[in-house]
């Protein structure tokens, strides 16, 4: 397996200097990708628009997002992602996720939680036909347009996406739609677990997903978190001791990511839970540690 480690950002600042104090140092230190999430009502920069500024800036690292799927207006979206892969040279990761659950971001998102993954299967298909150079026509909740055809098309043909998502429902339409897949607050046996799921859906479907495309988004600190933190981390973990999800050191965080290789996951996407106060200091003591898993 090829391992990889992008480093995922969370609270990135939203200034030139901040943000490239992070892409120079994932690029000097040899990490393999800048990862933004999409979050309305939250801190993070918006992720076309910071990845775009990145590509711009540094020539080498893989620019990847997890972003919100479910009440996106396809063709642009269609548009936006091609464009950026266009322009970056086919540096383009695509990780689709429903949207947090939580308010004010419920609301922002414009999709009840229970019709998302309705509205994620139908916008698929919409966005692999208009990727692939396809004139398209579709009337359903997720647009009415008719003989779309896309320019500029993706330099990565097919370009490629990811699902996130633990729930049963989630693993299921990973293993039917998508190319691989990045779940959060899992450990090792869930992780392996998951995968026979979606390993078994693809199969359903008479498709594959390559054992290269499965990958873990891991939130890490480096001391103890704060109660606030705890709490709302156990909120999310499924019954979970906190410490099972979120290494503490670079030890701990070590040790989870080989638990994680050796159940045949080998992409990962590292976020420190608190914004350190050097960027480049955090992402060096980083590199020492576990840098030297990526083959």
């Amino acid at each position: 397996m090829k391992v990889r480690i992008g480093v995922g950002t969370g609270g990135a600042p939203a200034t030139p200097d901040g943000l490239g104090e992070i892409v120079d140092a994932i690029d000097d230190l040899g990490f393999d990708s800048l990862w933004l999430s999409e979050v309305l009502t939250g801190t993070p920069v918006d992720p076309t628009v910071g990845l775009a500024w990145a590509a711009a800036r540094r020539a080498r690292p893989k620019l990847g997002t997890t972003m919100l799927l479910p009440g996106t207006n396809v063709v642009r979206l269609a548009k936006q992602l091609a464009t950026l892969d266009s322009l970056s040279g086919g540096r383009l990761l695509v990780t689709f996720v429903p949207g947090l659950t939580q308010e004010p971001e419920s609301s922002a998102i414009g999709v009840p939680p229970k019709a998302r993954g309705r509205a994620m299967e139908e916008v698929v298909p919409i966005l692999r036909a208009l990727w692939a150079g396809e004139t398209v026509s579709h009337h359903g909740a997720a647009g009415d347009f008719v003989d779309v055809t896309l320019t500029p098309r993706p330099v990565q043909r097919p370009l490629e996406f990811w699902f996130g998502g633990m729930a049963r429902a989630s693993l299921e339409r990973c293993g039917r739609l998508s190319d691989g897949w990045l779940p959060s607050l899992c450990t090792p046996a869930e992780a392996a677990e998951g995968r026979r799921v979606i390993d078994d859906a693809a199969a359903g479907v008479g498709r594959a997903i390559s054992p290269e495309h499965f990958g873990v988004s891991v939130g890490y600190a480096r001391a103890r978190l704060a109660p606030e933190a705890v709490a709302r981390i156990a909120s999310r973990g499924r019954g979970h001791a906190v410490e099972e999800l979120v290494p503490v050191g670079p030890s701990a965080l070590r040790a989870l990511l080989e638990q994680f290789l050796d159940v045949g996951f080998s992409k990962f996407v590292l976020r420190p839970l608190e914004a350190p106060a050097s960027w480049r200091a955090e992402l060096e003591a980083l590199a020492d540690a576990v840098g030297d898993l990526q083959t």
